[in-house]
């Protein structure tokens, strides 16, 4: 979910000089990178020695209202937002009212997991690691898209009936729910709701006085960005994520202005001027590697490791530590950087979904600092990103050729009816002059047509066309061919892993008769 200072850019060229990047050259790469993935606005913050180097906007809040972006600019900074929940809990710690590895079970006694070894022995800690067991995004429907019904309770509740993909603290698979539970369990020690505890003891204290840790409680919304997402090759204003469930993973807005104090914070071990927030001991804890993370190719660059902390991404570029983290919402994704070797902050705030755009920024900031040779990062990532697209289209492309050029005749009265998953709920398959549609009750936003692509193998297209989700609906049949319940797949291998179809299994209600 989220800059210094070459000679020259030159984006035609792969090499540049060694020098720290200025401030127009900075300027010319935004908007350079703006124009190349479609971006409206974007904020950029640049952190050095405990000072603010640069904050600033580019392009526009809005496509509709063209409201210019500036460093007071607010963004939803998404999955950056786990980090404050890891750092609240540090503050628990610190009073002496938690322990990191205290179980879960002894502030949230109804708290299970689908293995009752694995409920006994959860911790606090388990919950910010992404070690669980749990399939990437599992469950994430209860929270994502906007417009359902879910609570926090009901994910407290409902995790029990997600099935694990691997063993207990073996593997990395990230996750937002657990992010959820840890809110609720500062909620439950403190006394005060997560946003409340955050704001009062985090942000109020370090000045960012203009940020908010939810959508709901910004008291000035006259300076904030609208997200956009490029829709059917046309970009859109979309509603705003709202809902307060997912607070405690990914609510909170802010400004590069604000969100830099954040950074100097992170590089001075817990401190803010002469304000201790969270203790040094602390910082170290949410600093070292907690789950060791898969290899994967981080070109140009040389790594050794890839880890994740408590809120925090860890890994070396070229043998320098990176502790970072990325945030994504619908149509905003964001990104935060520090290298503490050389107490460099980078703070990359976007209102469209393309995370080569932050990507491109601050890495070409990151690698001026550390004197590395120029390398032309808005190609190489627009090059990757065109490549990915064109191959999820290729993946698309047949599905619906195929759903087009079918004769077959579908009996709609096989598939009509209730179906229910555990955790997600009830989804009606209805039928309309002939034609099947699919409802989710609790999620009413996901509803589209259903089409038959192969054998019981049918598609439903979304028709909020901007979650970019079409999905597979694999129906179960008996012997006369009637549906018994069915499982689903997103189409394309770019679909957002929040919307994971794939851990639903639904069953069939069968209505008794009426006496």
């Amino acid at each position: 979910m989220k800059q210094y200072f070459f000679s020259f850019i030159c984006l035609t060229c792969s090499y540049l000089s060694f020098t720290q990047i200025t401030e127009n050259q900075l300027d010319e790469l935004v908007e350079k990178t703006r124009a190349t993935f479609n971006v409206p606005g974007i904020a950029v913050a640049i952190i050095k020695d405990g000072k603010i180097v640069l904050s600033k906007g580019y392009g526009v809040t809005n496509i509709q209202t063209q409201q210019k972006v500036d460093g007071n600019t607010l963004f939803g900074i998404a999955s950056n937002s786990k980090a404050f929940t890891s750092a609240a809990l540090a503050i628990l710690v610190d009073e002496g009212k938690i322990n990191w590895d205290d179980k879960v079970k002894k502030y949230l006694p109804e708290f299970k997991m689908y293995n009752k070894y694995v409920t006994d022995e959860f911790t606090i800690r388990d919950l910010l690691t992404h070690k669980s067991g749990l399939g990437l995004g599992a469950g994430d429907l209860m929270i994502w898209p906007d417009g359902h019904n879910f609570t926090p309770k009901d994910i407290v509740n409902n995790i029990q009936y997600l099935k694990p993909v691997s063993g207990f603290r073996t593997k990395y698979d990230y996750d937002n729910l657990l992010y959820v539970i840890a809110g609720e369990v500062v909620a439950k020690v403190s006394g005060k709701t997560w946003c409340e505890f955050v704001e009062e003891r985090i942000m109020k204290p370090i000045g960012m006085n203009n940020s908010a840790s939810s959508w709901s409680r910004l008291k000035d919304t006259t300076n904030v960005i609208a997200p956009h997402v490029p829709t059917e090759g046309k970009l859109q204003v979309i509603p705003r994520y709202k809902n307060s469930i997912f607070d405690a993973a990914a609510g909170l807005y802010s400004s590069t202005n604000d969100l830099s104090k954040w950074l100097i914070l992170q590089m001075n071990k817990g401190k803010y001027n002469i304000l201790q927030v969270f203790s040094e001991k602390q910082h170290k804890e949410m600093w070292t590697p907690q789950t060791i993370l898969p290899e994967r190719n981080s070109y140009p660059y040389k790594t050794n490791f890839r880890a994740y902390g408590l809120g925090w991404q860890l890994t070396d570029y070229n043998g320098f530590l990176q502790v970072s983290h990325t945030g994504g919402l619908d149509g905003i994704v964001t990104q935060s950087i520090m290298l503490p070797e050389i107490q460099l902050g980078i703070i990359v705030l976007t209102n469209q979904q393309s995370g080569a755009a932050f990507t491109t920024i601050s890495n070409t900031i990151k690698d001026s600092y550390m004197g590395l040779p120029a390398f032309d990062h808005l190609s190489f990532l627009s090059k990757d990103r065109k490549g990915k697209e064109e191959d999820a289209d290729k993946i698309t492309t047949e599905v619906w050729q195929t759903v087009t050029a079918n004769t077959i005749k579908v009996n709609p009265k096989k598939y009509i009816g209730s179906y229910k998953d555990n955790w997600f709920g009830e989804v009606i398959i209805s039928e309309k002059n002939g034609k099947l549609y699919f409802k989710s009750s609790r999620s009413p936003r996901l509803k589209g047509e259903v089409f038959l692509y192969k054998n019981q193998n049918f598609v439903v297209k979304w028709d909020v066309r901007s979650f970019n989700a079409d999905a597979h609906i694999f129906f179960k049949v008996d012997a006369k061919g009637k549906a018994t319940g069915f499982t689903m797949k997103a189409i394309s291998p770019l679909t957002d892993f929040s919307y994971d179809f794939h851990d639903l299994d639904f069953t069939k209600v069968i209505q008794k008769n009426k006496v």
